[in-house]
């Protein structure tokens, strides 16, 4: 049997941003029966329009694909305003009028506890997209305001034991 392929997405472009070093330090925490590969290349897609839903530009199509050979999906995303960035929120819509995310199992990560709009309004566009929230995989930890990287989470006495979980939860919930 394949090891499972889990996609982490970052929900920000920023570079050094700590949500990003969350999903790099779990690359860094994976079993090594488990492939986790972190994907932040929502600033490359176009603005999505329905008008080219029949012939989507190639950077699209291939982010689709990379979507649908997931078994699973991490999500990492920071709050703007509230609410989740514009660009990650582009990039799901383009993946709305498809069939690769249709029960395709995720989980939120968060490195901001107190961003619970965004986490609320994410959750609430992926199930409406019909993916499944795998909830014993959910993970906050408070790296707003430092300096992190993702070497510094993944060897962090309290931090690294709580990504492994969440890792070890989110794979087991992929068997079932």
């Amino acid at each position: 049997m394949a090891k499972p392929f889990i996609l982490a997405l970052s929900g920000s472009l920023r570079d050094g941003s700590t949500n990003t070093s969350l999903l790099e330090a779990a690359c860094l925490l994976t079993p090594t029966q488990v492939e986790v590969q972190v994907w932040n290349g929502q600033g490359k897609l176009p603005q999505f329009t329905p008008d080219l839903e029949v012939a989507p530009p190639q950077v699209v199509q291939e982010f689709r694909d990379f979507i649908g050979r997931a078994d699973g999906l991490i999500i990492a995303c920071p709050e703007y305003a509230r609410g989740v960035p514009g660009a990650f929120k582009n990039a799901l819509d383009w993946l709305v009028g498809g069939e690769t995310f249709i029960s395709k199992k995720f989980a939120l990560w968060n490195a901001s506890p107190r961003a619970n709009e965004a986490q609320r309004s994410l959750r609430l566009v992926l199930e409406t997209m019909s993916g499944i929230c795998v909830e014993e995989a959910a993970l906050a930890l408070p790296l707003i305001n430092q300096q992190v990287t993702a070497q510094s989470i993944a060897v962090h006495p309290e931090w690294a034991p709580q990504v492994k979980f969440a890792l070890e939860q989110f794979v087991e919930a992929l068997d079932r």
